[in-house]
Order: C-alpha cells, then sequence, then structure tokens
C-alpha cells in the first residue's frame, strides 16, 4: 500500500539586509568617526540605532554598500558584528506599525528591536526589524501584503558632492 505524503514547501528566501553592529567607546567622537570613516569610501548609513551604556556603545548600522563595509571595517580593525534585519516600507505608518507587530505575534515572532531607516526608499517610511526567526517573520509580513526591501536598488543614495567635513571651531 502506497501512503502519499504531503510534499514540503521551500522556503521563504525573503530580503534580508545586514545590519552592523559597531563596537564603541562611549566617549566623544566615537560616532562620528566610524560616520566618517565610511564616507571616506562613498558609503552611507542609510539606518542608525545608538545603544550606549557607562563605558561602551553599540552602533547599529545600515548602510548603502554593506561588502564594502564589512571589508573596510575588517582593514580597519573596527569592531564589529553581522546579523539580518527585515526592513519592511510603511506606506500608513499609523495603521501599518499595529498590523506589522500583530502579524509577528500571531506567528509568535518575537521583536528583538527596531528602528526606523533615515532614508525613505521609494518615497515612503521604512523600518528595521531584528526578529528570532527572519525567514517566518519575511513570510508573514510579505503575506499579509508587506513590502519588504533589500540593500541594493531600494538603498541607492547619489553620491555626496563633497565629503563629509567637520563644521569650523
Amino acid at each position: 500500500m502506497t501512503v502519499n505524503l504531503p510534499e514540503t514547501t521551500s522556503k521563504f528566501e525573503g530580503p534580508l539586509v545586514k545590519q552592523f553592529s559597531v563596537f564603541l567607546p562611549n566617549k566623544v567622537g566615537a560616532m562620528l568617526d566610524v560616520v566618517k570613516l565610511l564616507d571616506t569610501k562613498n558609503t552611507h548609513v542609510v539606518a542608525l540605532s545608538v545603544s550606549e551604556s557607562t563605558d561602551s556603545a553599540i552602533a547599529r548600522i545600515i548602510a548603502s554598500d554593506p561588502a564594502r563595509v564589512e571589508k573596510l571595517f575588517r582593514e580597519k580593525n573596527v569592531p564589529f558584528g553581522v546579523s539580518e534585519v527585515v526592513v519592511v516600507e510603511m506606506r500608513e505608518v499609523a495603521t501599518q506599525l499595529v498590523k506589522l507587530l500583530a502579524a509577528l505575534v500571531m506567528a509568535e515572532v518575537n521583536v528583538h528591536f527596531a528602528y526606523p531607516l533615515l532614508i525613505r526608499p521609494r518615497g515612503f517610511a521604512a523600518i528595521a526589524v531584528h526578529v528570532d526567526d527572519t525567514e517566518c517573520a519575511s513570510s508573514v509580513l510579505a503575506g499579509e501584503g508587506f513590502k519588504l526591501l533589500s540593500s541594493g536598488r531600494h538603498f541607492a543614495i547619489a553620491p555626496s558632492r563633497t565629503p563629509l567635513q567637520m563644521p569650523p571651531s
């Protein structure tokens, strides 16, 4: 007797975005040094969140060119870690944030932290969400009709005309 077992579906390969967690001393100018370093390679910070403690800070950064950032941080011995976040376009923030969080709760996906992007890809607000299960979160959010963004074309920024400079003292 043959038994027809259900076939498994392939996993959802949603667009995930690299987030860099940069470990900084808690001192004046430490964040500026990182941003200036990125600017030397015409790479831009598109999202930023900073958590500080008494003697150190963690800057969570999403950059316009993650491959370049990773190479640069390694070359310059910048202490960092890499993780993946889900970046979600928010066309109507007031109502969609509730819908987004409710969808994740229903799927039992835990949100570790979230922060907005500094740019408006495609003309809309966007939020970076770090969750305990990126595959499930991506699948659920896409199924709920959310637009998930990826680093490539969504975070393209026109090059600046002049490098970042310190204001005169």
